[in-house]
């Protein structure tokens, strides 16, 4: 590894760059701190080995495509429609709302909490 060095005034300052920020979710972090928690063998093993942002990453996009079809499929299922919105706002708003906890719930048991 070679560093270049810049100089500003009297100092040479190394020109180092900080490495790319992991883009992980509310779902990638939930699993990071679950394992951080709970399974500290696994999770000291992701951090030596160098795989855990791509780990997390991968978790929260599958939690988020996975919560993304449950909604989809739950709200067809239970006719949740625009044209139920228009008749009536708030029992619309419970509905999804209550579509939205349990498909959230799935997803934290079979992939976050595991």
């Amino acid at each position: 590894m070679e560093l270049t060095y810049r100089k500003e005034g009297d100092y040479l300052l190394p020109d180092l760059e900080a490495p790319e920020s992991p883009k992980i979710g509310r779902f990638g972090m939930l699993h990071h701190t679950y394992l951080r928690n709970t399974k500290r063998a696994a999770f000291t093993g992701l951090l030596i080995s160098g795989k855990a942002n791509t780990y997390f990453e991968e978790i929260d996009r599958q939690a988020e495509e996975m919560f993304s079809q449950l909604v989809e499929k739950m709200t067809k299922a239970e006719g949740v429609t625009e044209e139920f919105k228009r008749k009536d706002q708030l029992a619309w708003v419970r509905a999804k709302n209550s579509i939205r906890n349990r498909a959230e719930e799935i997803v934290l048991k079979e992939l976050i909490y595991v």
